[in-house]
């Protein structure tokens, strides 16, 4: 695949891969994304996971006609991308590798060796010269590891993003764009919100004509979608209007209330997403749930404590640090409910939290719990 006349893709997709990073469901699989510059000096971008390790080096060997490269730029230390660094090094033994001085930390780590003899250690604003070709290396740390750089080449107004505006399935699935990224950010990338914010200040100093990350789509028109995006993410802002409802259910009781709660809401004209937590996709979930500024978690008490798949979900918003959020919460049991008191717990301190009102269900729905949905629904 051309990037253009000069710049090459030369990564690697995994169609069988079933979850990324051990956790991640990837129906459409992953990519892992390199790149060549051929010019007087030849670089290449990243390397690929350790498993495509023959894969890449021959997509690298048939770019390079019989040339061999000068440098090798690790923008990022995930072994995602940094598997083949030794490999690479082997296979070229007089290329320079090109990184920050953390990733070389990082290097050693890894391979017991930081190639002292073949570092160049840049920094922000520091400059690679290819010939008509320069990277302009742009800090980038915790976008979502504390080594990150990125690169524009100035000729041609490509960014080399790293895992900034990456996303979930092989190059070139057919699928919705948003989606996908949306679920890859918040779940990976997503409680760093702050240095996304960061970074994203430096790109209108740029003129950028593609975003080349480390997984997904090439972007390469319409990027004002995709950047504004990334800042509604980053910021924690609402990304529609709506409710979202999280619910876990036993006997099917709290499944009824929230049913009457929905349907309350959609008499009033709302947008209402709900998720049973026992059945769908965590991730999912999570990613879905900043999307709304307005969310309503539903459980049970379950041995003295929260219904143990709600207790797993509230940690994750407490993790990935949600905010900017109404949260209302309804909570079902028999004989001792204690599930608002301890989601409220966990949740009253993150940042610019409103906590509505509460239910509670003693057993099943009845005038008085009803009443209280009511209530709920009109705050809502």
């Amino acid at each position: 695949m051309e990037i253009s006349n000069s710049i090459k893709y030369v990564g690697v997709s995994d169609k069988n891969l079933d979850f990324f990073e051990g956790q991640y469901r990837v129906p459409n699989g992953m990519s892992y994304h390199s790149y060549i510059i051929l010019d007087e000096k030849i670089a290449v971008l990243d390397t690929v996971d350790m498993r495509f390790k023959d894969e890449w080096l021959n997509n690298i060997k048939k770019e390079l006609n019989d040339r061999e490269p000068d440098y090798l730029v690790v923008h990022h230390m995930e072994p995602d991308h940094s598997s083949n660094i030794k490999n690479f090094l082997m296979e070229y033994k007089n290329c320079k590798i090109v990184s920050s001085f953390s990733a070389f930390t990082m290097i050693k780590n890894y391979f017991e060796s930081d190639f002292s003899d073949r570092q160049i250690i840049i920094k922000e604003g520091d400059k690679l010269n290819l010939g008509k070709h320069t990277l302009n290396f742009i800090s980038a740390p915790m976008v979502h590891w504390p080594e990150v750089h990125i690169s524009y080449e100035e000729s041609e107004g490509i960014v080399f993003s790293a895992d900034a505006f990456g996303k979930f399935g092989v190059i070139g699935t057919n699928e919705p764009w948003d989606d996908e990224a949306r679920r890859y950010y918040i779940n990976i990338v997503g409680m760093h919100g702050a240095f996304v914010q960061n970074l994203l200040k430096k790109l209108p100093a740029l003129k950028v004509n593609k975003i080349c990350p480390l997984h997904g789509e090439i972007l390469d028109s319409n990027l004002s979608h995709y950047i504004n995006l990334y800042d509604t993410w980053s910021s924690f802002k609402k990304e529609k209007d709506g409710i979202y409802i999280a619910y876990t259910t036993v006997y099917g009781h709290m499944r009824e209330a929230v049913m009457e709660l929905s349907n309350l809401l959609k008499e009033k004209g709302k947008t209402v997403e709900i998720f049973d937590l026992a059945r769908c996709d965590m991730n999912e979930a999570l990613s879905k749930a900043f999307m709304y500024e307005n969310l309503v978690l539903a459980t049970t008490t379950y041995n003295n404590s929260i219904f143990p798949i709600m207790h797993d979900f509230a940690n994750r918003l407490v993790e990935h640090k949600i905010q900017n959020k109404n949260i209302g919460i309804m909570e079902g049991g028999t004989w001792a409910p204690r599930a608002v008191e301890l989601l409220t717990n966990m949740l009253k301190d993150l940042p610019n939290i409103k906590l509505l009102s509460n239910v509670t269900i003693l057993g099943s729905l009845n005038k008085d719990s009803k009443e209280k949905i009511v209530k709920l629904s009109n705050e809502l």
